[in-house]
């Protein structure tokens, strides 16, 4: 029988670039009696694409789902529901998950009960809705970034009422609390510290798709660690699309510095936290990355540009050499941190000297990792409507030529643990041969080492660097004295 669309809500996006004085709602999760047990024999799988913040989206989509008796199916084509949790920063994003889509058609037509959703970023563009609503007619459910509570709600619909069903809200943001979590790992995990964006970056659709920003309050934060510290955890990532801003909207007394000197007080072992905005890191963040023992000494920075004119086209509301006194500043507390950051090539208007400025700003700063991209049109965005001119031969020379020397900060960032023993929290086990283990270190460097002994997974060994190369380290076990 052909499912037929409720349409509750679709994306506005002038709608979601509001940013009005209303005050911030708080939703207490809770299960409906309707829904208890619904999954219990059904299956389900959770495609997830983009950054970390999805990531832990999943792990309470996951959670939401085996609350109800669903369990994972590791095959997604065998999963009664399947769960795209999408990324809208850059268009290979999206066409990945159109592929994906196109794969699942004709699973979906030969087992016609399967629900097929959309979720996350990517609904909240208009335009990637309209299409989903008339080129993928057997998608069951799209829901955005502002109401995945409603799931089951949506799934139940779907199912039990044979409906299509879009809800796509495009509100400047509530929080949600208490909501059940499947988390991917025993020995560390995401922690939200806040959500939304008020940048408005003249590339970047995330304050349309996340809304305004909103921080959790801090008790509810330092209660969900605490508890994770009682299971054993020995590492959050406090996450945020701008951590340095927590606190911000809540009051002047209050901010990311401080709520990381009382996560510090937790017994946490380790604490890392992305991603931060140039403009919004203070001193007292610096030291409390200084004083705290468990804040590791690594900083993801975006820069996204060396150049000042292309920064203000960008609207980033900083220039290059606030950047550099931001960092210096932090190198005088934590001499031996390791900073990393974003690069945006070939961004509209980008000419080849100012193109030039960042390969002498990236070689200044001495970043020991970038992720680099060349810039992707966001249709909705300032910047998606001004000429760019460049070739796509252009657009990747320059992301050649920029990855060259961001691949010399790698290297040299491992460099300096060579011959040096280093704290590794065990991961599992390393792809790169039978035998071998594999964790990241304090300064998040990835590094393998030779044991077969899984008990190891999840502590925190000791391991001398033997070997470096760009993206990794190799090093031996030490014993326990």
């Amino acid at each position: 029988m052909k499912k037929e669309k409720v349409k509750i809500e679709l994306p506005d996006l002038k709608k979601a670039r509001l940013r009005r004085n209303i005050a911030v709602e708080t939703i207490h999760y809770e299960t409906k009696d309707e829904f208890k047990g619904m999954g219990i024999g059904r299956t389900y799988h959770i495609f997830t694409y983009g950054c970390q913040g999805n990531e832990a989206a999943s792990e309470q989509l996951a959670g939401i789902l085996e609350s109800v008796g669903y369990t994972h199916a590791k095959d997604p084509y065998d999963a009664d529901v399947v769960l795209l949790n999408t990324c809208a920063i850059r268009e290979n994003a999206e066409q990945r998950i159109w592929g994906v889509l196109g794969q699942l058609k004709s699973r979906k037509i030969a087992h016609p009960d399967m629900i097929i959703g959309i979720v996350g970023c990517m609904p909240q563009e208009e335009n990637a809705t309209k299409k989903l609503e008339e080129s993928y007619r057997f998608v069951d459910i799209v829901l955005g970034t502002h109401n995945q509570h409603h799931l089951l709600d949506l799934i139940s619909k779907a199912h039990k009422l044979n409906q299509r069903v879009f809800e796509v809200l495009s509100t400047e943001g509530n929080i949600l609390e208490g909501a059940p979590v499947k988390r991917e790992y025993k020995h560390k995990a995401w922690v939200n510290i806040m959500f939304g964006c008020d940048e408005f970056c003249t590339y970047c659709i995330v304050p349309y798709t996340r809304g305004r920003e909103r921080s959790r309050a801090k008790d509810d934060i330092l209660a969900e660690i605490r508890g994770l510290v009682k299971d054993g955890y020995q590492e959050v990532t406090l996450l945020g699309q701008n951590v340095d801003a927590y606190g911000k909207d809540l009051g002047p007394d209050y901010t990311f510095g401080d709520l990381l000197y009382d996560i510090d007080k937790t017994g946490i072992k380790r604490v890392r936290f992305t991603s931060s905005h140039p403009r919004d890191l203070d001193t007292k963040t610096m030291l409390a990355m200084r004083d705290c023992k468990s804040v590791m000494p690594h900083l993801h920075l975006a820069s996204q540009s060396g150049n000042n004119e292309v920064l203000k086209r960008m609207n980033r509301k900083y220039t290059k050499e606030l950047f550099m006194e931001k960092i210096n500043e932090l190198r005088s507390y934590v001499p031996d941190v390791s900073i990393t950051t974003d690069l945006i090539v070939a961004f509209p208007g980008e000419t080849e000297e100012q193109f030039k400025d960042t390969l002498t700003f990236v070689s200044e700063a001495k970043f020991e990792g970038a992720y680099t991209f060349i810039y992707s049109p966001r249709e909705g965005t300032p910047a998606a409507t001004w000429p760019n001119p460049l070739t796509e031969e252009e657009k990747h020379d320059r992301l050649n030529r920029l990855m060259e020397i961001v691949n010399e900060g790698y290297l040299n960032g491992h460099k300096r643990f060579l011959d040096q023993d280093v704290n590794v929290l065990v991961d599992g086990e390393s792809k790169n041969g039978n035998g071998m283990l594999m964790g990241y270190t304090e300064h998040n460097k990835v590094c393998h080492f030779k044991s077969d002994d899984l008990s190891l997974v999840g502590k925190i060994v000791k391991v001398h660097v033997t070997e470096v190369k760009s993206w990794f380290m190799i090093g031996e076990l030490k014993n326990e004295e």
